[in-house]
């Protein structure tokens, strides 16, 4: 059986400790797009590990592909690596980088902070980590390849382009080249054919878990542009991310929050500009795993998360962090958007309308505690009936919903069960 688990919201949602839970069953993990903009966390034993480049699944001593469609700076990795290592975790055991995957450069990282300096308030409010620009010499066809980092002619000739074609106004560093050639030197034993690797398990009957980074809202084609990532960060993006064929695929785990934070630019309809909003952010550690960045938070959107369902066909859905809402007096969800006037019939990503949508919200009677609880009836019965809301407007079950931070803190429902049962 093969599962994508793809962010439904604008990232951030909790897609490190879901994987972390379901890697046991699978015998492969891929992330299939994206770069070290990407945080996922895992909570084991009290100890946090952030994972921005390699697959969650290598916590769990699962092998672990970085495919073909994601863009990897190196010095990143390697310290991802060695924090791993001190984890004592089997490296090199474990993971494994399409020789396709195109490199981060340290031009990357100058180029992109330039255009958002350039952007001044109309900025995208991106990481500044260079992965738009690396992908933008991606489909420029002036871009290099981790199994590049092994040829010395070939670099020379691909810099060349890049610095006569696209980075004419900088000056390449005397040191590029070797750089570069080490950084080849260190990945080697770790090269594979991405896309042979992945389908030599499918024909073998392996299951494989597809890792997605950032959110559905921030797809490249189908968020809310230009306020978004640079790749397909909805189940789009697996086929030709990790070279397997759509039929291959059974299942799409959409990761969603019982609220809503976003973090940079864009607009954020449902966005809380005040007490509740800074007491969410407080509560969830609302802090980016990648940049430290305060993220800006609002109550739940299933207008946006209905969207999500649809483009991905999401299977079931994991819903996360329920324990922040604790203690709230009342709790509320985005159910519908006006636009002058107007019912839209479904989420509009083009940011000129999301800024001047009115959402028009349903309010739940708040709850006690949930904390830590595993079984669903343990749960407040207003809890349970604001779960019982959001599945039924959704028309997708719930498989998880998340109680704490730690992987043991969750509550698998009869769907869950059912869907590991399978594995």
């Amino acid at each position: 059986m093969n599962l994508a688990v793809v962010g439904a919201q604008w990232g951030d949602e909790g897609k490190g400790k879901i994987i972390d839970i379901l890697t046991p069953g699978f015998d492969l993990v891929v992330r299939y797009q994206g770069g070290e903009n990407a945080g996922h966390t895992v909570v084991e034993g009290g100890r946090k590990i952030i994972l921005h480049t390699i697959p969650t699944g290598i916590v769990r001593g699962k092998l672990s592909l970085i495919a073909n469609g994601t863009v990897v700076y190196p010095p990143t990795l390697f310290r991802e690596m060695e924090e791993l290592r001190a984890a004592g975790i089997e490296v090199e055991k474990y993971l494994r980088i399409s020789k396709t995957a195109h490199v981060v450069l340290p031009i990357h990282r100058e180029a992109e902070r330039r255009s958002e300096e350039r952007r001044g308030e109309k900025r995208i409010g991106t990481t500044r980590k260079g992965i738009g620009p690396a992908y933008e010499d991606k489909y420029g066809r002036r871009g290099i390849r981790v199994g590049d980092l092994l040829h010395r002619e070939v670099l020379e000739e691909k810099l060349s382009i890049l610095f006569s074609e696209k980075y004419s106004e900088m000056t390449p560093p005397r040191d590029l080249l070797e750089t570069l050639l080490s950084w080849g030197n260190s990945l080697a034993p770790l090269m594979v054919d991405g896309p042979s690797l992945a389908n030599s398990y499918l024909k073998e009957g392996k299951n494989i878990l597809f890792e997605g980074a950032q959110g559905t809202l921030l797809d490249v084609d189908f968020g809310t542009y230009p306020y978004v990532t640079s790749s397909n960060s909805s189940a789009a993006g697996i086929s030709g991310g990790a070279g397997i064929s759509p039929r291959f695929l059974d299942h799409v785990l959409g990761i969603a929050k019982f609220y809503a934070t976003r973090v940079g630019e864009g607009p954020f309809p449902t966005e809380i500009r005040g007490e509740a909003g800074v007491r969410i952010r407080e509560k969830g550690g609302e802090f980016g795993a990648t940049t430290g960045r305060p993220r800006r938070c609002g109550w739940l959107d299933l207008v946006a998360l209905k969207y999500s369902a649809v483009i991905n066909g999401f299977s079931g859905l994991a819903l996360m962090k329920l324990d922040v809402l604790d203690g709230f007096e009342k709790v509320r969800v985005g159910v519908e958007y006006l636009y002058k006037g107007e019912k839209l019939n479904s989420f509009p990503p083009d940011p000129y309308v999301l800024r001047e949508v009115e959402v028009i919200y349903r309010d739940f009677p708040g709850w006690d505690s949930t904390r830590g609880k595993r079984q669903m009836d343990e749960l407040p019965k207003e809890a349970l009936n604001f779960l019982k809301f959001i599945e039924e407007f959704l028309e997708v079950p719930v498989w998880f919903v998340s109680t704490g931070p730690s992987r043991e803190e969750v509550i698998i429902t009869p769907e869950g069960e059912r869907f590991l049962k399978g594995l």
